[in-house]
């Protein structure tokens, strides 16, 4: 099966970047690299639990029929068997205050478990072990999600924080992202970190990591692989720039990562760029 994309139901678009269910057999059993992001990370593993940790700090293992992790700077080490099947979601940062009555912020650099999170989504596995289809899990999901959305009356984050952060995100300066609403750096900077648990700045290159990420998959995918030309895209001085900010997020060069991630492809265009 792969991996596919799942429907939103629209009171969760807000809040939910995307749902994918997954379905993947490996050639044995090895270890996934978990990308940093601009999104948390929610997982629900079927058949078996999922087993993850830092990259690099074993001792944060967690083993469990959920995970959760907020925004981080570091990737997450996903250790499979043979086969992986389960749904991962991708939250935004307002995701967090409307499905789990928390700010990203307090989730930041975190692996928990769902109950860790939120007691009333406790049995959300339980419930989705229960259904046999795809369809019955996914129906169940929404369903838990949906009641959760009613469930929590935390606010949404500022107006002004939620403009800020998208400006960021496009790779706006953050002095201009300030100036655009009407803060000064050092207090965006503060309503940025109780936000999401990372400065502007950080969140920033961490945006621009994650489009570089995107833009890389989609070319392998394609059969096009060219490190330089996603660099250029993605808004690095260069290629040695994206190579030094892909090592210091993923663990690992552009390079390596395709090829761990995608063995039977070969990327172009990058010699000297990886560590």
């Amino acid at each position: 099966m792969g991996e596919g994309l799942a429907a939103v139901h629209p009171a969760l678009t807000p809040f939910v970047c995307s749902i994918v269910v997954y379905d993947v057999t490996f050639g044995g059993p090895g270890v996934h690299i978990g990308m940093p992001s601009t999104a948390l990370t929610f997982v629900l593993p079927v058949d078996e639990p999922l087993e993850v940790s830092w990259d690099g700090a074993p001792d944060t293992r967690t083993v469990g029929w959920s995970s959760v992790s907020g925004l981080h700077t570091t990737a997450a080490a996903v250790h499979h068997g043979d086969r992986q099947r389960g749904i991962q979601l991708s939250l935004t940062p307002a995701g967090a205050r409307a499905l789990w009555g928390v700010p990203a912020s307090a989730l930041a650099g975190e692996l928990l478990h769902l109950d860790d999170v939120d007691a009333g989504l406790s049995d959300l596995a339980e419930r989705l072990a229960a259904e046999t289809t795809w369809d019955g899990r996914l129906a169940a999901l929404e369903g838990a999600l949906l009641a959760s959305l009613r469930r929590h009356e935390h606010p949404p984050p500022r107006p002004e924080v939620a403009r800020a952060m998208a400006l960021l995100t496009r790779g706006v300066p953050v002095a201009a992202a300030a100036g655009d609403v009407g803060y000064s750096r050092r207090r965006l900077s503060t309503l940025v970190r109780d936000e999401v648990g990372l400065t502007p700045k950080t969140y920033q290159r961490l945006a621009r990591f994650s489009r570089a990420h995107g833009r890389l998959r989609r070319a392998v995918l394609d059969g096009e692989v060219s490190v330089a030309r996603v660099a250029a895209e993605s808004g690095y001085a260069d290629q040695a720039h994206l190579a030094r900010e892909w090592t210091g997020f993923a663990g690992c060069s552009p390079t390596e990562w395709v090829r761990r991630e995608f063995p039977i492809v070969q990327a172009t265009g990058d010699r000297g760029a990886g560590p």
